[in-house]
C-alpha cells in the first residue's frame, strides 16, 4: 500500500510503499481516506513531541477518517505502530474509533478533530464547564482557538473573552469582548475583565502573556472566585516565570489538557462528541485537499491547514 512514511529524525516523510497491515485481534482494519497535517503530527514526525515514536521507520499521522471494513464511516485516532493515519490501510483499537455523523464531510472532520477536541475537552474533562460561566480564551486567532470560541458558545458559556495579536480576525470570531495582546494598557484591561469575574481560560499561547494573565487574575479576581486555568498549547514559548502568590492570592487551579491529561479512550470519546456537534455548532476550518502521492510538498507548507486524501 501507498503511506507517508518517516525514515528518521528530522527527515520530512515520503509517499513510499509499505506492507498492507493484515488483521489482527482487538483492531479494526480502516480504509483511510482523509487525515490532517496537524501540529501534532508534524511534531511527533519530527522527534519533539511527548507521544513520539520511538522506533524508525513509521508511518505520518496521528489521526483520520475512513472506513470499517463493514462500510461505517468513523473517525480515529493513534494507529497501532508503526502505521500512522497518512496510510490507505490502518490498524486502530476498537476503543479508539467513533462514528462520524453524516452530515459532516470526510475532509472537515479531519482537519477539526484535533484542533476542536483540544477545547472540547479542555472545557469539559478538565474545566468542567458549567452553563452561564465566563471563558477567556488566550489565542483565539489561529485554528484551534477560533473553533474553541465557538465549542465554549455550544457548551453553554455565556460570556466568552478572546485574546490574540490580529485585531482584525478578533473581530470577526464572534467574542464578546476581546483583548488585543499588543496593547500597551493589556494588563489594566485583562484585570478588568477578571474582576468582573472570569472562570475558565483556556489557553493556547503560554509565555509572556500566560504570565500577564495569571498575575491579573491574582490580583483582580473577586475572593474566593475559583479560576481554572488550563494549558494547552505553547505557540508563545514554552516556560513562564510565575511568582509564587499568585497561587495563593486567589482560588486559581492551573492545569493542562492533552492527550496524556485523560485516558486516551476518553479523549477519543469527547473528540466524537464534538465531530457529532460540528454542524450545529458551525465547526469549520478553511482547508485544502492534497493526495497522498503529493505528502512531500503539503510538508513543506506549514502555513495552510492541510487534509491528505486517499485513494482507493
Amino acid at each position: 500500500m501507498k503511506a507517508a512514511l518517516v525514515t528518521g529524525p528530522g527527515i520530512a516523510p515520503a509517499c513510499a510503499e509499505f506492507p498492507t497491515p493484515p488483521g489482527r485481534p482487538g483492531l479494526d482494519r480502516i480504509a483511510v481516506s482523509a487525515a490532517a497535517i496537524s501540529h501534532v503530527t508534524r511534531a511527533r514526525a519530527a522527534g519533539g513531541h511527548y507521544s513520539s515514536p520511538a522506533d524508525f521507520p513509521f508511518i505520518a499521522g496521528v489521526d483520520g477518517v475512513g472506513r470499517r471494513e463493514d462500510g461505517s464511516r468513523v473517525y480515529f485516532a493513534m494507529p497501532e505502530a508503526p502505521l500512522g493515519s497518512m496510510a490507505e490501510v490502518t490498524l486502530v483499537r476498537r476503543d479508539q474509533i467513533v462514528p462520524l455523523p453524516d452530515g459532516l464531510d470526510d475532509a472537515t472532520a479531519a482537519a477539526i478533530a484535533i484542533p476542536g477536541a483540544s477545547s472540547w475537552v479542555a472545557l469539559t474533562e478538565r474545566a468542567k464547564l458549567e452553563r452561564g460561566q465566563t471563558v477567556l480564551i488566550n489565542g483565539a486567532t489561529g485554528a484551534a482557538g477560533s473553533l474553541a470560541v465557538k465549542i465554549a458558545r455550544h457548551l453553554g458559556a455565556a460570556r466568552i473573552i478572546a485574546t490574540g495579536r490580529n485585531e482584525a480576525v478578533l473581530a470577526t470570531l464572534g467574542a464578546d469582548a476581546t483583548l488585543p495582546l499588543a496593547a500597551p494598557d493589556l494588563a489594566r484591561r485583562a484585570a478588568e475583565h477578571f474582576a468582573a469575574g472570569v472562570d475558565i481560560v483556556i489557553d493556547y499561547l503560554w509565555g509572556e502573556s500566560a504570565e500577564q494573565l495569571l498575575i491579573a487574575a491574582a490580583k483582580a479576581s473577586p475572593d474566593h472566585h475559583a479560576v481554572r486555568y488550563v494549558e494547552i498549547g505553547s505557540a508563545s514559548g514554552g516556560e513562564i516565570t510565575l511568582p509564587s502568590p499568585v497561587l495563593r492570592s486567589t482560588a486559581i487551579t492551573l492545569m493542562g489538557s492533552g492527550l496524556g491529561s485523560i485516558p486516551l479512550p476518553r479523549f477519543i470519546a469527547r473528540a466524537g462528541e464534538m465531530l457529532a456537534a460540528a454542524t450545529t455548532a458551525g465547526l469549520t476550518l478553511s482547508t485544502r485537499a492534497v493526495p497522498l502521492a503529493d505528502i512531500a510538498t503539503a510538508w513543506a507548507d506549514d502555513g495552510t491547514r492541510t487534509v491528505i486524501t486517499m485513494a482507493h
